[in-house]
């Protein structure tokens, strides 16, 4: 889950470089926010009505244009309840949490400070706009669980929305809550060092963050239940369904739900260095694009077992030519705690069934000599093996070989 945009052809980027999209991201986000509120007080004739929709516009425009802009790069969270709500779904690794908050933050004051200067003020001076009382925290877990809500059912099932659909209710909360929505621990911190349109007394600071802390694991604790979220039980469907008796294994089709999921999974696929060539971990994000974008014609398959998703299968097109278009080249991975309980086996086995449903002849892969269990995988389900590429591709510096794998498929 990110509230950012939904890059179509997904990269890779260094935690480097995905904090320094969230200190710009967040500066700009800031210096929106605080800026505008300092234009429009000055403007309004003392009309606070409309001091406030020059405040609200601003931001929204904002919005829209940072999420577009660094979506792709680091999610665009600019909010720490966000990546915190992110990393408890999987979509970021927990090791990287305590850089995006630090990142949010300096990127946050970096843009007061930023537009404090542009109107002639001091580069910090303390609020003293009074933000207290039972209203106003109310206010502040209503903004929250509203945004994550919205950030949760968009990233889920219309990731393609998300920034437009988070700046529209951002735009809208300004208006229907009694605190104008900061819904943001870093935006809070920040605005209370500006003695501005947009700040907020430093003394009403931690009751604004715990308020945002707990909508914002309200909403997360809601889209768990109500979204068809992969990972349980009885969630999603699809002609993909299918049980292991033995194993208490069941597979289905992937949704852009299961995102999160997929890239623990595969993430933990990149540490181990024995089944690809990636060395930078995927975001939840591009993944979730990754699905939407190969749509029903090369779905993914997802297998759970004890209501969690435990591995997963997809593929692609295996080259552009139209003689190769009944050919695609797939992939299949575990998760750590259920290798060698057979859910590589029913990944793997219900792939094939939805790819010959679909028309496809044949199936491929490459696979390091060293993976074993995948070649032994593969072997049970009536793949063989073609022939070796030697000097392949480097991966850490070092040549590696490939297996090279097919089976051709029962088209029914």
């Amino acid at each position: 889950m990110r509230n950012g945009g939904v890059s179509a052809a997904p990269r890779d980027f260094t935690l480097g470089r995905r904090l320094a999209a969230e200190t710009a991201g967040s500066a700009f986000l800031l210096a929106a926010v605080v800026g505008s509120g300092i234009m429009g007080e000055r403007l309004a004739g003392g009309n606070a009505a409309v001091a406030l929709l020059a405040n609200t516009l601003a931001t929204g425009a904002a919005l829209v244009a940072l999420i577009l802009t660094f979506g792709p790069i680091s999610g665009a969270h600019f909010n720490p309840v966000v990546t915190l709500a992110d990393a408890s779904q999987g979509g970021l690794a927990w090791r990287d949490v305590s850089g995006y908050v630090a990142a949010q933050t300096a990127g946050a004051f970096a843009g007061v400070a930023a537009a404090n200067l542009m109107f002639g003020l001091p580069v910090f001076f303390a609020s003293h706009h009074a933000r207290h009382g039972a209203a106003q925290l109310l206010s502040e877990f209503v903004a929250t669980f509203g945004l994550l809500a919205v950030i949760w059912g968009c990233a889920s099932l219309r990731p393609a929305a998300v920034p437009l659909a988070v700046a529209a209710y951002i735009t809208a909360a300004y208006w229907f809550t009694a605190s104008t929505s900061f819904a943001n621990p870093a935006v809070t911190l920040a605005r209370s060092a500006s003695d501005t349109f947009a700040g907020i007394r430093p003394a009403d600071v931690p009751g604004f963050v715990m308020a945002q802390l707990v909508g914002g694991v309200a909403a997360t604790l809601m889209f768990r239940w109500l979204v068809p979220v992969p990972g349980r039980r009885g969630d999603g469907g699809g002609d993909a369904r299918a049980a292991n008796a033995a194993g208490g294994i069941t597979s289905r089709l992937a949704t852009a739900a299961d995102a999160p999921f997929i890239t623990a999974i595969y993430n933990d696929g990149i540490a181990d260095r024995v089944a690809t060539f990636e060395t930078v971990p995927r975001t939840a994000e591009q993944i979730a694009a990754l699905l939407v974008e190969k749509g029903d014609r090369y779905p993914t398959v997802v297998v759970e077992r004890d209501g969690r998703v435990v591995g997963w299968a997809g593929a692609g097109p295996y080259r552009d030519r139209a003689a190769y278009a009944g050919v695609v080249e797939h992939s299949v991975y575990v998760a750590r705690a259920a290798r060698d309980s057979g859910a590589g086996r029913a990944a793997l086995d219900a792939l094939c069934r939805v790819y010959a449903e679909r028309g496809f002849w044949k199936i491929v892969s490459r696979i390091f000599p060293e993976n074993a269990a995948s070649l032994a995988v593969h072997e049970r389900c009536g793949f063989r093996v073609v022939g070796v590429y030697r000097r392949h591709g480097k991966l850490d510096g070092a040549w590696r070989d490939c297996v090279i794998v097919e089976r051709l498929l029962d088209r029914g």
